[in-house]
């Protein structure tokens, strides 16, 4: 008796397969056959029936990207997005996972406040999704079992300027922190003293160009200098993220058997002060984007090996925030829509190899943070993909954006490289930037959290 049609086959790709000795990715002219939400077979030729195929001829077929740091503002600041509007954004950049963070409204720090976040994304999500746990002053004894929730990406720790509870800035705590569980813990690295010390520089400036002189290079490096030797005593294996500065990556090449690093496509792109020069508050971030020196020294961590991870800190807010007299100006950009473009460009200008690329947005966030059955093509691997065009040119404008703020940094950055198709979970949910489904996202599920 044979089975019924294949859900979905994607013919004649150039798929980003696993190396026959695990070792890395090769690419590999195949087709891929899905039914029931997995990868049921890749060979050099699948000619069975299939309700639905995808000529992929000429186009690059991933495993599906992992955004793991988004920030969609649910609950509470809706206002700037919410969990339906940033993961319309992700599958429309090609993203078919997204982990987000805890600093909401209010902050995600309780059983309660995770699970309401997952029942508010049941049925709105377009892309999978998990979420991670905020670590704070009031809940260090309940962390070893917070961070074991079903669909819990982790604890992540603010070491500076964060909202409501969320500001850990002592290392009392973070060692009590660290000494709770035992998942890689995340960490947002800026020292909150220093930061507060100097904070009349942006006062008194009120000038964005000023923004990476208060939030200064010693600013980041004394924090994760602490971090490292509190990750050290601990044994705990932590996750440090958005890496700004040149000195930080001097210090994280030395602990890779601790510290997993991720960088942003912003500090790997834009620089200072041309970019305070053009974009004004909307360059704003935390921490902040520096002098080309360090934007030269992140490349070199890429190619090194020392950087795991690309996420996209996709932080909106809405332009009337953004356009507030700094430093009343919140920091943070959106980012989800654009990470897969802007690495793209980089690689159609040779910064990189599409396979170091694709490592760090698949493989890499599966291994740091423990994700079960996603992040490979891999038979009866969950059948998210995503599928470029690196030959397409494009230019990134406001009116694509989907993100409810409506705007991006890149607007008007013409890029080579383009996701064409986004599959979640078996399901074709966006081609050619038009998104074909309702959401179709479901829960991720990591190896070590209850079943």
């Amino acid at each position: 008796m044979s089975l019924r049609p294949y859900d979905l086959i994607i013919q004649g790709g150039i798929c980003l397969l696993p190396h026959p000795s695990e070792s890395g990715l090769i690419e590999q002219q195949a087709d891929i056959a899905i039914r029931d939400g997995r990868i049921e077979k890749i060979r050099d030729s699948i000619r069975e029936p299939a309700n639905k195929i995808i000529q992929a001829q000429g186009l690059h077929v991933l495993p599906g990207v992992i955004d793991s740091q988004v920030h969609f503002r649910e609950p509470g600041l809706t206002h700037k997005e919410d969990l339906e509007t940033g993961t319309r954004a992700a599958i429309l950049g090609g993203v078919t996972s997204i982990f987000e963070m805890p600093n909401t409204n209010p902050s995600t720090t309780t059983q309660e406040a995770f699970e309401e976040k997952l029942q508010r994304a049941q049925g709105r999500a377009h892309c999978n999704y998990a979420f991670f746990i905020g670590g704070a002053h009031d809940n260090v004894e309940k962390l070893a079992e917070l961070e074991l929730l079903p669909h819990c990406s982790g604890i992540k720790i603010f070491m500076g300027s964060s909202t409501g509870n969320l500001l850990v800035e002592d290392d009392a705590t973070l060692e009590r922190i660290l000494n709770q569980g035992h998942r890689r813990v995340v960490f947002h690295s800026e020292d909150e003293m220093r930061l507060r010390e100097r904070k009349h520089i942006a006062v008194d400036m009120a000038d964005p160009h000023y923004h990476p002189v208060w939030r200064d290079v010693e600013t980041a490096v004394n924090s994760t200098q602490r971090l490292l030797r509190l990750a050290r005593k601990t044994g705990r294996k932590i996750h440090v993220l958005h890496i700004s500065t040149a000195e930080e990556m001097d210090l994280l090449k030395d602990h890779k058997d601790i510290a997993s690093v991720e960088v942003l496509p912003q500090h790997l792109t834009l620089f200072a002060p041309d970019c305070y020069d053009r974009l004004g508050n909307y360059a704003q971030q935390n921490p902040p984007i520096r002098e080309k020196r360090h934007l030269d020294r992140l490349w070199k961590a890429v190619l090194d090996g020392t950087v795991d991870v690309i996420g996209s800190d996709h932080a909106p807010h809405t332009r009337e925030e953004k356009e507030r007299p700094y430093p009343s100006s919140p920091s943070g950009v959106p980012g989800v829509q654009t990470l897969v473009p802007i690495m793209l460009n980089h690689v159609h200008d040779g910064r990189l190899t599409l396979r170091r690329f694709v490592e760090m947005v698949t493989e890499n966030p599966c291994r740091a943070f423990g994700v079960h059955n996603k992040g490979r093509l891999r038979q009866g691997f969950d059948a998210d993909i995503t599928i470029v065009d690196l030959k397409k040119v494009k230019t990134i404008d406001n009116s694509w954006i989907a993100s409810r703020c409506g705007w991006t940094p890149f607007h008007g950055m013409t890029v080579t490289g383009w996701m064409t198709h986004t599959i979640v979970g078996g399901n074709l949910v966006m081609e050619n930037d038009e998104v074909l489904m309702p959401p179709q996202g479901r829960p991720v599920n990591f190896t070590e959290t209850k079943k």
